[in-house]
């Protein structure tokens, strides 16, 4: 189903229109195929007019469901000037930005070249995202932020990007992808995450991406919405790889958010990891606390898609868990399963952690005002 929009707040919702909000997940898109082109090397310009890509997932570059294509579209969405959903600034401040009164939107593009198997080409790809999320979009908006995109199967390379953009007020935060080809704690990831603690910048890891294996740990699934359930599943592994790994042992001043997977899933997997990691926690002596305390420290979760459990109490237990202070808002905008910021939170949230969900987490963690 698409998202249906009302024309009025129902009685009780969270937030109205005129609520200063973050949004923490915003996906840009290019109006072209060759839009790129001003920023990257004439000879990418040839290698990809003759070879195209070539990504580790064999031919495909998006899920093979007619549901997500094209690119997840929200209908209403399209710019009236024509091209892609995403696509046009003046078309995302009428509809979204104003409207929803966004004053910060942080970028997430997809579709960047993370996960190509050239690797110069991957990094050559994200300079160029990097450029073009400047050009088209912060430079041009300054309620807009960028994510710095990296070669993330290249860790030198992504390290080289992420210093790059060291200081550069138009990112707040480096962007992965949660499906690659190893999961995200193994060594030839950890130069990102060096490179990201030591320019202060928050590491993203937003669901998706293809890593040349199946979506689930038993294969391809059936229907899309295994693939959309899946992206819980896999963040879950993604997560537990980064924590079990002692990757924040060593670089304990780093911040992660996980990205549009919820977060409902979050106190059962941190059971589970302190569970045994109290029996089996001479394999991994780098790891000196419980799991469960690493993920509370560093981690901080996007709301959409928003948990919506029938009982409202059961969603604040979860968030008391987790805590106020680490949910950021998002919408996903402009994709079909967006969450609409009026009706996200159920009634008998206080006035501060409303604002916190809403605005200053995001405000405080990205280090904007």
């Amino acid at each position: 189903m698409n998202m249906q929009f009302r024309s009025s707040v129902e009685p009780g919702a969270s937030a109205g229109v005129k609520t200063a909000i973050a949004d923490c997940d915003i996906h840009p898109a290019r109006a072209t195929a060759d839009e790129l082109y001003p920023y990257l090397a004439k000879r990418w310009h040839e290698h990809l007019e003759t070879y195209d890509k070539h990504p580790y997932q064999g031919m495909m570059e998006g899920p093979p469901y007619p549901k997500a294509q094209p690119n997840a579209s929200r209908r209403d969405a399209y710019p009236p000037e024509g091209g892609p959903q995403g696509s046009s600034l003046s078309f995302m401040q009428a509809q979204h930005l104003d409207a929803n009164n966004v004053v910060l939107g942080v970028l997430n593009p997809l579709n960047t070249g993370q996960g190509i198997r050239n690797h110069d080409l991957s990094a050559a790809l994200a300079t160029a995202i990097n450029d073009w999320q400047i050009e088209k979009w912060t430079s041009k908006d300054s309620r807009l932020k960028g994510s710095v995109v990296v070669a993330n199967e290249d860790g030198p390379a992504a390290a080289a990007e992420i210093r790059r953009r060291a200081g550069d007020k138009n990112f707040v935060q480096v962007l992965l992808l949660s499906r690659n080809v190893e999961p995200l704690g193994q060594r030839r990831y950890w130069p990102i995450y060096e490179a990201a603690e030591e320019v202060g910048l928050p590491v993203g890891v937003h669901a998706f991406g293809f890593g040349g294996n199946p979506i689930t740990a038993s294969g391809w699934p059936s229907y899309y919405i295994e693939e959309m359930v899946g992206h819980s599943q896999c963040q879950q592994t993604t997560l537990a790889s980064i924590v079990l790994e002692g990757v924040f042992e060593r670089h304990p001043k780093l911040k992660m958010i996980m990205i549009e997977a919820g977060f409902g899933w979050a106190p059962s997997l941190s059971w589970r990891l302190d569970k045994s990691w109290q029996r089996l926690r001479s394999e991994v002596p780098h790891l000196k606390r419980p799991p469960s305390e690493v993920i509370r420290d560093h981690i901080f979760w996007t709301t959409q898609p928003m948990e919506d459990p029938e009982r409202r109490d059961h969603l604040f237990e979860v968030i008391d868990w987790i805590g106020w202070d680490k949910l950021l808002f998002a919408t996903d905008y402009p994709h079909w399963d967006y969450d609409e910021p009026s009706r996200v939170l159920p009634p008998g949230v206080s006035e501060a952690n409303r604002e916190a969900f809403y605005l200053s987490n995001a405000r405080k963690l990205y280090g904007v005002q």
